[in-house]
């Protein structure tokens, strides 16, 4: 996901779109573990999206 549209949601969406992000890394490690992870490059992009997230969040509070 583009960090321009990250900026266009609101707190509460980008919060819930973090956490949607973390389960889904979970299920690729849970998959990883089982030794059945179809793609693996998947990892990459969700935790820089997790990152790109988090980096959104923290500008926000800033600005409170």
């Amino acid at each position: 996901m583009k960090i321009k549209e990250l900026r266009e949601l609101s707190t509460e969406e980008i919060i819930q779109k973090r956490n949607d992000l973390k389960q889904q890394l979970y299920n690729l490690n849970y998959q990883r573990k089982m030794g059945r992870v179809e793609k693996p490059h998947v990892f990459k992009l969700v935790k820089k999206d997790i990152a790109r997230i988090q980096t959104i969040i923290g500008e926000r509070e800033k600005t409170k």
